[in-house]
């Protein structure tokens, strides 16, 4: 089984600032952990979640913005654990491990110096780090070295697509994943330069066609607006399952997607698309309650 918790569902500068959402990143649990994007809140939702950070595996940081990276080196220092050996991986953007222009580095040479593996990664490289398997996809962002992730998880691909704007070639390198976490920072009809909006988030929906979109990494307009009715007009638009995913909301990937909302006290299932016609639309089960 894969298993996601969102650690912080918030993004940009005054939602990183106010806190009205946590902006902790994503943990993936495979026959791996990875801890994606920790930005600033993400050491208190690791405790609120129970997760003990010196059991992660590595840190995965898509660019060089404080609200993806804020909390690395010292989760870094929790997977080293002090120990006199290198333990542990980081994998990222270049602006992230060697600073380009005026932007970056993010985390200092000494935490870097810790990680059994480092990587640094652009669009289209492949990885692969014990039974994690993956690559690193492209994104138009401000960062210009920003990358996207795709997992090869044991129950499907488990796709990232990270702050950027919504242009030819960002879409293909994520078909066929079954989970799509798309970084959408802006609601209806305010859309800006670098980040994806509702509207994109139904395109890129309706192209994949995944088992179900989570959006994620919500600026302060976004919501204010509503993230569950943004994501309501993208499953409209697009007929793909779409949720508003919520700070500690966990994604348990099987044969069926279930996900568990502890905000709303909440469980539901995802059925996977028919193999053989992935346009058919995801059939669901919400159990009362």
């Amino acid at each position: 089984m894969t298993r996601l918790t969102f650690l912080g569902t918030g993004g940009g500068r005054f939602v990183t600032l106010t806190q009205e959402r946590s902006t902790g990143g994503i943990y993936l649990e495979d026959d791996y952990r990875v801890h994606i994007d920790p930005g600033p809140g993400a050491l208190h939702a690791l405790k609120r979640n129970r997760i003990d950070p010196t059991m992660t595996g590595g840190i995965m940081i898509s660019h060089c913005h404080p609200d993806h990276y804020a909390n690395a080196e010292i989760l870094m220092e929790g997977i080293h654990g002090g120990r006199g050996d290198r333990r542990g991986f980081l994998i990222a953007a270049h602006s992230v491990t060697m600073g380009r222009n005026k932007v970056g580095p993010a985390v200092s040479r000494y935490h870097q110096d810790k990680m059994a593996t480092v990587l640094t990664v652009s669009p289209g490289d492949h990885f692969q780090i014990g039974k994690l398997k993956g690559s690193a996809t492209p994104s138009f962002h401000s960062d210009p070295d920003t990358v996207g992730f795709r997992f090869d998880s044991g129950d499907g691909v488990v796709s990232y697509i990270a702050d950027t704007e919504l242009r030819e070639g960002l879409i293909e390198p994520h078909e066929g994943a079954r989970v799509l976490i798309l970084a959408t920072t802006r609601p209806l009809m305010a859309r800006i330069p670098f980040h994806l909006s509702t509207e994109d988030a139904a395109e890129i929906a309706e192209i994949i066609r995944p088992d179900v979109v989570f959006l994620t990494h919500m600026g302060k307009k976004f919501i204010k607006e509503g993230p569950r009715r943004q994501a309501r007009w993208v499953e409209e638009r697009s007929g793909v399952r779409t949720i508003a995913a919520e700070d500690d909301m966990k994604v348990l990937i099987r044969r069926d997607i279930e996900v568990i909302s502890r905000r709303r006290n909440r469980r539901f299932k995802i059925r996977p698309f028919n193999s053989s016609d992935r346009k058919e639309k995801a059939s669901v089960e919400e159990p009362d309650g």
